[in-house]
């Protein structure tokens, strides 16, 4: 390895010689100490465009060692919102030393006023908005002439106070005559997002309205940001990667898996593990409960493991895809009797299929279709049951404030296996006359 000969200036001509991307996994698998031999000497904007590609994590942790006059040109170089989003991991007394120390703080200052979670924190302050009677022609001109890098397919429109009035496409631009005035060709019709929209809801409309760019307003309709397709990407990385470990019963991870050490890993699992444990309890009493069935018909334990499994299978498919439903607005709260009706006739159905091909199974393997017929029906009733809880819960869970990916998945099985267990075990006391 070069940093290990101490070739560390080849190695950093390779470095740059790659896209950000690929510069940031590079970096990040560094330990410490090869980390800032690396970054020893290069330009800002070399390193802003690597710490741009880093997680929140890592590029705080890299904060935490870089000199605080290099840290202010560094962020200098990188987008207001990627700038802004680094600051807001510092502790405060560290930002403000560095905002200090900053050309151009004044961009960046407006976006920590907003949580990090919101339309305000996602978006960016470097945008250009155009005046509803300039000429299409100086309009370009304005572009050609805008020193930023970001690339815009859309620009908005707006009047002398910054109120929001419209959109146009570059494209729109170029065709127009060079004198024709922007607010009669400009589309009126515009989806914006307020300052306080939850981040899920703008990464939602965009993914509706087919959006590359989403106008930020505040209580005025005023243009204060605009939300660019490539933080969507990333908003919708990050709430699927907390919504499949929630699915898990485990909290999210607040860093990179490898990055976490084993007392966060235990602390985001313990919780509901404990939960599941005590839960899981209620299988043990009802198979107290019905001890002197099992008894009779011993044969009835041979089947439990197959039938406990086949409803919490059930339940999983179910309060998956009510999830996802809800997660993008398929499914809203108030649709709880449309989808317990839409899944008891699933249920049914699928009880069927899979009551027959337990009887099968059961007669053609063991020769009883008394005993068949006891765990046919059985299973019939519990991937019916299962269906119709892993409908309700996520629904519910939403209801009371809960992200239904938390509760659901573990809770759902834990439940299906009791009750279950229960429904077997009574229904082979009625047919088998126990």
């Amino acid at each position: 390895m070069l940093l290990e000969r101490d070739e560390v200036r080849k190695a950093q001509i390779i470095l740059q010689a790659l896209l950000p991307i690929d510069q940031a996994d590079i970096f990040s698998d560094l330990d410490e100490n090869d980390q800032r031999q690396l970054l020893q000497g290069l330009p800002a904007e070399s390193i802003a465009n690597i710490l741009e590609k880093l997680e929140d994590e890592e590029v705080a942790e890299v904060a935490t060692w870089l000199p605080p006059e290099q840290l202010a040109d560094i962020l200098d170089e990188m987008e207001p919102d990627e700038a802004a989003d680094l600051l807001g991991d510092l502790q405060p007394h560290a930002a403000s030393e560095i905002l200090e120390l900053m050309e151009d703080s004044e961009e960046i200052r407006p976006l920590l006023l907003h949580p990090d979670e919101t339309a305000g924190g996602l978006m960016t302050s470097e945008y250009m908005a155009l005046g509803r009677q300039m000429w299409a022609q100086t309009a370009l001109e304005a572009i050609r002439d805008w020193k930023s890098e970001r690339e815009y397919l859309y620009y908005f429109v707006v009047n002398r106070n910054g109120v929001l009035l419209g959109v146009v496409s570059l494209l729109q631009l170029i065709k127009a005559a060079p004198k024709a005035e922007v607010q009669t060709f400009m589309d009126r019709d515009l989806i914006t997002a307020s300052v306080r929209a939850d981040q899920e809801e703008c990464a939602r409309l965009m993914s509706r309205y087919d959006l590359t760019s989403l106008p930020v307003v505040d209580d005025d309709n005023k243009l204060i940001g605009v939300i660019t397709i490539d933080d969507v990407v990333d908003v919708l990385e990050e709430e699927a990667t907390e919504d499949i470990q929630r699915l898990g019963g485990s909290a999210p991870l607040e860093k990179p898996y490898l990055l976490t050490s084993t007392w966060e890993v235990v602390r985001s699992r313990i919780v509901w593990l404990l939960v599941l444990f005590v839960t899981s309890m209620l299988t043990s009493n009802v198979l107290e409960l019905f001890e002197d069935t099992l008894d009779k018909v011993v044969a009835l334990a041979f089947f439990i493991p197959m039938l406990i499994g086949t409803g919490g299978n059930a339940g999983s498919q179910t309060t998956a895809t009510v999830i996802r439903a809800l997660g993008v607005g398929e499914v809203d709260k108030k649709d709880s009797f449309r989808v317990l009706w839409h899944e008891i006739r699933s249920g049914l159905l699928l009880g069927f299929l899979i009551g027959l091909a337990g009887l099968v199974r059961i007669y053609v393997f063991e020769g009883n279709l008394l005993l068949g017929v006891t765990v046919a029906v059985s299973l019939a009733m519990v991937v019916l049951w299962s269906n119709s809880v892993g409908s309700l819960l996520p629904i519910f869970a939403s209801r009371i404030g809960i992200d239904p990916a938390l509760i659901s998945g573990p809770l759902m099985s834990t439940l299906v296996d009791a009750t279950g267990l229960f429904i077997y075990l009574t229904v082979a006391k009625w047919i088998l006359r126990l």
